[in-house]
């Protein structure tokens, strides 16, 4: 027996296992020494898109300093906070890594600023979504393999790319940006998603919040004293003040004491809700109609203040803006100048399938921070 066969044996029933693998839309065969789930991570960490997570923005932008979160670090950071959870809870923790390390894949450069601006420059076209555009990548745009377009990953984590964050009702709008997904007849779009997708989800909001929170006291934007009235935060301040008089010291173990109340709290009222909706099978899980994987209301409550707070504090923080502000500049600019200027960037074929709008959008998503700037800086 492999060690895969040994591993799956000690999931749980309800948990994405070899039982219930969904296969691939064009096939593969079995790999003695990897898992499924495994392979799935293997061929999106080697993929372009990853790659280029590193250069592409968080919160600031990749010049402002060494270390700030990047969306690779981010990504990472999702990553290592959902398998530690899934492991615990037996469930499919490679599953869980690979959906982590996929969900974020189709960010534009300049994070959320620049999906802003791209949505608005492409508005008459479909649209632009970086949830939608991640499902692209990893089943249309990737270009890693002779006999198919994208990383041709099991259904099951695409089905967990498709709806991390819950059943997904705009995927429907978007099919015809999506063709190989729509071959794929196993995906219901709007059904609950698995348990792993779950734990993804919900480890991107812990990991946000904590390190969004380190960021900005590193950046200078609020202090720790400034976050000491917030729930939850303000106990730990409280208690880790007492022992740590080293103020660089004391910010690490403040974060990493959040994030292990939240992992803590993350788990046990899973562990409550698995009773309480009597999941024994993955079907049980696909049909329930809210998430099984939550916070505690407490935990929910004290989420939503830490969320409005960095919205205040660090969101809409003046040199934050005129961040913000440039990368819009700088998107805007580039999809104008593409849309006239495209021979040299962009292929017949692609344009002849994707149409030049989205083309140039599709062009314009990959880039990261520098390209777009040392791009910007070319042309204007």
């Amino acid at each position: 027996m492999s060690g895969v066969e040994n591993y799956n044996k000690l999931l749980i029933k309800f948990s994405s296992n070899n039982s219930n693998y969904l296969g691939r839309q064009f096939g593969d065969k079995k790999n003695l020494y990897r898992s499924f789930y495994q392979r799935d991570r293997d061929r999106i960490i080697h993929s372009t898109s990853f790659r280029r997570l590193k250069y592409k923005t968080q919160v600031f932008v990749y010049d402002e300093g060494d270390h700030y979160r990047t969306r690779l670090t981010h990504t990472l950071e999702v990553s290592q906070i959902s398998r530690s959870i899934s492991r615990y809870l037996k469930l499919n923790e490679d599953l869980s890594e690979a959906i982590s390390l996929a969900h974020d894949l189709g960010h534009p450069p300049f994070g959320h600023a620049g999906e802003k601006i791209l949505d608005y420059c492409i508005r008459d076209h479909g649209g632009f979504n970086h949830n939608i555009h991640s499902i692209r990548l990893v089943t249309e745009l990737e270009k890693a393999y002779q006999n198919f377009d994208g990383l041709n990953l099991s259904i099951n984590t695409i089905d967990g790319i498709v709806k991390h964050n819950g059943p997904n009702y705009l995927i429907k709008q978007n099919l015809d940006l999506l063709p190989n997904l729509n071959k794929i007849k196993k995906i219901n779009f709007y059904n609950q998603s698995s348990l792993e997708a779950q734990i993804s989800a919900l480890s991107d909001d812990i990991a946000y919040n904590n390190h969004d929170i380190d960021d900005g006291i590193r950046a200078g934007l609020f202090s720790i004293n400034d976050i000491k009235d917030l729930p939850i935060i303000g106990e730990i301040i409280k208690k880790k003040n007492k022992q740590f008089k080293n103020k660089k010291l004391l910010r690490n173990e403040i974060i990493r004491s959040i994030i292990n109340f939240m992992v803590t709290d993350l788990i046990l009222h899973t562990k409550k809700n698995l009773k309480k909706y009597k999941i024994k099978t993955i079907d049980d899980v696909y049909n329930s109609k809210k998430f099984i994987v939550s916070f505690s209301p407490k935990l929910i409550k004290a989420n939503n203040q830490i969320r409005e707070f960095l919205k205040l504090n660090m969101y809409e923080n003046k040199s934050v803006k005129e961040m913000t502000d440039k990368a819009e500049k700088i998107i805007k600019t580039l999809y104008i100048y593409l849309i006239k200027n495209n021979k040299k960037f962009l292929p017949s074929d692609i344009k002849n399938k994707w149409g030049l709008e989205r083309s140039v959008s599709d062009f314009i998503a990959g880039m990261t921070d520098k390209f777009a700037i040392d791009l910007y800086n070319k042309i204007r």
